[in-house]
């Protein structure tokens, strides 16, 4: 959005270019989990360098980063020209010597390839779970306007988008605020009526209010993915009711049967967190249980990231470094066997597959049940050339732990 508004304003702004003929920096950061936030720092010292060496004029930065330490980084790194937050758009541009233009709203230029497109519908969180520094930096759940993202959805099938991948904090809670209820349903159904967008993907789902009756509009609509990523954090009902979840194991295991059974062939992708604070091995096994009998289609673990200012950062980070590191590993190993064992019932059968990009020489795709970079790919064996972008039939002959190899039909 903000490469549109400058673009908008005539001038010349490039994501990630690859020329260094650029006399201003604009740093996106992120200031979620310790590598992120190293990763951004290092960024930032970098272009910091570059600016005294006078290879650029100014260095900007953005992001959550910046929203949350920025008192701490104007002292450390006071090189930089100015620091904004998560929510200072406006005011960015206007140290760029560039309006605002309403006109633009629900214009987009796209940083990854153009077949798919994050869709970010709500912004912020009113959860209190203890150990999430994302209200810190993103603040208050906002829902935007059901008719500012149909618009948005709209611009982007113009311009050749076919998967929609909607994203939130916690995309459960959208439009509490505006429309006084859960609207996800009604947001889903407006979406896939779009002309051209032939995939819808939802992203973040918090267990606590499910709206089953998004799953009902999943259910009958054909280009509504059968994928729901659903952050669950953990197996044990105690380390729950630590984490400020407002579950327990047995509510979270009667849910998860409630959407298989509601979009059968649902493909469940959740995350979980090993060593917070308070976890002990019994704690752990539970989880180990829990995973097994779930029998999740995608499986992340997170090692445990001790966050200031969060209620978890007050109780004592008593879980070594190198047990969390073990824990997410015996995780992480036991979804391997139950990732291959799934794939391998795949094999024989015929999918649609997205084609993502080629890599040296091969095509890669990704089904239905599958998320960019974080999930499965599709090793696709093909006669002719597969145009990027394009849906193909592909027939499954054989199946690994994270990827199917399958001939296009």
């Amino acid at each position: 959005m903000l490469l549109t508004q400058l673009k908008g304003n005539q001038i010349d702004a490039t994501h990630e270019s690859k020329q260094d003929d650029a006399n201003i920096v604009v740093i996106n950061t992120c200031g979620f989990i310790d590598n992120a936030k190293q990763e951004s720092i290092d960024t930032i010292l970098r272009y910091v360098d570059a600016k005294e060496e006078g290879l650029i004029e100014k260095v900007y930065v953005t992001g959550c980063l910046s929203q949350r330490y920025k008192d701490d980084l104007e002292k450390e790194i006071p090189l930089v020209d100015a620091w904004f937050g998560t929510r200072d758009l406006s005011r960015l541009l206007k140290q760029l010597n560039a309006n605002y233009k309403h006109e633009l709203v629900g214009e987009r230029i796209l940083t990854n390839p153009s077949h798919f497109a994050y869709l970010k519908i709500s912004e912020g969180c009113d959860r209190p779970c203890s150990f999430c520094a994302i209200p810190l930096m993103r603040g208050k759940h906002i829902s935007r306007p059901m008719e500012e993202l149909v618009l948005e959805a709209k611009n982007l099938a113009k311009n050749g988008t076919k998967e929609l991948l909607l994203i939130a904090q916690d995309s459960t809670y959208y439009g509490l605020d505006l429309y006084k209820k859960r609207n996800l349903a009604e947001l889903l159904q407006q979406l896939s009526d779009v002309e051209g967008i032939e995939w819808i993907r939802l992203h973040y789902a918090f267990p606590t209010g499910f709206p089953m009756d998004a799953l009902d509009v999943m259910a009958e609509r054909k280009n509504i993915c059968n994928y729901l990523d659903i952050p669950l954090q953990h197996g044990s009902t105690e380390m729950l009711q630590l984490m400020r979840r407002g579950t327990t194991r047995e509510k979270t295991e009667t849910l998860i049967k409630s959407i298989r059974e509601k979009v059968p062939g649902i493909a469940i992708r959740t995350t979980l967190i090993a060593g917070h604070p308070g976890e002990t091995q019994n704690h752990f096994d539970e989880m180990m249980t829990f995973v097994e009998n779930s029998r999740f289609d995608r499986l992340g673990v997170f090692n445990y990231s001790h966050e200031e200012n969060t209620h978890s950062h007050s109780m004592a980070d008593d879980v070594p470094a190198k047990v969390k590191q073990e824990r997410v590993d015996q995780l992480m190993e036991l979804q391997q066997g139950i990732s291959l064992e799934l794939n391998q019932a795949k094999v024989g059968k015929t999918f649609k597959v997205l084609v993502d990009r080629k890599e040296e020489g091969v095509f890669i795709g990704r089904t239905e049940f599958d998320s960019p970079e974080v999930d499965n790919e599709v090793i696709l064996k093909s006669a002719d050339y597969l145009r990027l972008g394009d849906f193909v039939n592909a027939k499954v002959t054989s199946a690994t732990e994270f990827d199917l190899m399958a001939d296009v039909i």
